[in-house]
């Protein structure tokens, strides 16, 4: 597929899909149209490795870990061990952003509830939360 059906097949806008070929996230192949500037095709496979770099940022990894896993995954060193030590990580960093948000939440809902209550002392102070 061309680069606007993959745009309506992901999701995506076309220069997030042009910035990530930049940075070699995704690697479409290239067509026989196009003359001496052959189109750029795309395939499901293409698809998925979107969908993989939008869920992987959702997670928290940066580009440059997303583009270090997926290079690893290309040249076939993903081992369940290192599948395992991958995940195991980024569960430790998204229970580190849990903690911070959990933290940000309770001093918001108290701030909530000292000016709901007619503001009947000091304010919350955000360095007495751990965010």
């Amino acid at each position: 597929m061309m680069i606007s059906e993959f745009a309506k097949a992901t999701g995506l806008p076309i220069d997030t899909i042009r910035f990530y070929i930049t940075k070699g996230l995704l690697k479409p192949e290239r067509g026989k149209k196009g003359g001496s500037n052959p189109y750029q095709m795309f395939t499901r496979d293409d698809v998925t490795a979107a969908r993989m770099i939008r869920l992987q940022q959702a997670l928290g990894y940066s580009l440059g870990e997303i583009l270090s896993l997926n290079e690893e995954y290309r040249a076939g060193e993903h081992s369940s061990k290192r599948t395992l030590e991958v995940l195991k990580s980024q569960i430790a960093r998204l229970e580190e952003r849990k903690a911070a948000l959990d933290a940000a939440l309770s001093f918001l809902r108290g701030k909530v509830k000292w000016i709901e209550d007619g503001k009947p002392n000091d304010a919350p102070r955000l360095e007495d939360y751990q965010c």
